[in-house]
Order: C-alpha cells, then structure tokens, then sequence
C-alpha cells in the first residue's frame, strides 16, 4: 500500500484537476460517456486505495522534493474528490441511460469547480469549512 501523507504537494492537485477539465470538455465535444472514466478510475483508486495514477505520472515531472511544494490539505482533497466522483459518475450513469441534460449539469458542475480551484479558489474546501463550522457550532450549542 502506498505512504499516506498528510497534505498533497499542489501540483498534484492541479494535475488531477487538470484531468477533470480536460476529461469533461472531451466528453462535451464528444458525447462519449468513456472520457468520464478517465479521471473516474484514478480518483476512485485513490480514495479507496490510497493510490491515485494521475498522482504517480505527474510526480516524475517534479523536479525539486515534493515537501518543497505548497501542500494542500488531504481531508479537504478527499471531500473535493467524493463531490467530483460523485457528480462525474452521476454524468457517466446519466449518459449512458440518455438522461443527457442531468449528464450535461451533473459534469458542468465539476467542471466549473475544477476550473475555478485551477484558478486558486476551492469551492469545495469552503463548503467542507463551512459545514465543519456549522457542526461545532451545534455541538458547542449542546
């Protein structure tokens, strides 16, 4: 099994999100539910293995330690890559069964959230804040 870190060098980040964008761009020029599976697969191993493909290819064009690089934090990763298998593999399901518009959404969703995080804001970091604050608030309540 590979090592468990606690935070991710972004340019591995980046990398994965990269895969997203371009994989849900492919499968709207296309409409070919297989380009899903290309950042379904890896993100899925990595979740549930601890051992995410994209990770591994984009790591051999590091040059310096990966310790070097800015981190992100691995339990906000984790949530964003539960939102994006989940909603990705809704589009792939949905295309499949010709419920292109769920498909259309359920992908643009993802592809906007990447795109932004590729920008520099995660809008899944923030919503895992947020519902974190929001559940020590009500336990602070209690």
């Amino acid at each position: 099994m590979a090592k468990v870190y606690p935070s991710i060098p972004r340019p591995l980040v980046r990398a994965n999100q990269v895969i997203i964008v371009s994989s849900v761009v492919l499968f709207w020029l296309f409409s070919q539910p297989l380009f899903l599976l290309i950042p379904i697969i890896p993100g899925l191993s990595g979740q549930l293995l601890h051992f995410n493909p994209v990770f591994i290819v984009a790591k051999k064009f590091l040059r310096k330690p990966l310790s070097t690089y800015a981190q992100e934090d691995k339990a906000d990763q984790r949530f964003n890559q539960w939102i994006a298998l989940t909603l990705l593999s809704i589009a792939f399901v949905s295309s499949l069964l010709d419920y292109w518009l769920v498909a259309y959404v359920s992908s643009a969703l993802v592809l906007t959230a990447a795109s932004i995080a590729i920008a520099g804001f995660c809008i899944g970091c923030f919503i895992r804040y947020q519902y974190l604050r929001y559940r020590n608030q009500k336990k602070a309540t209690r």
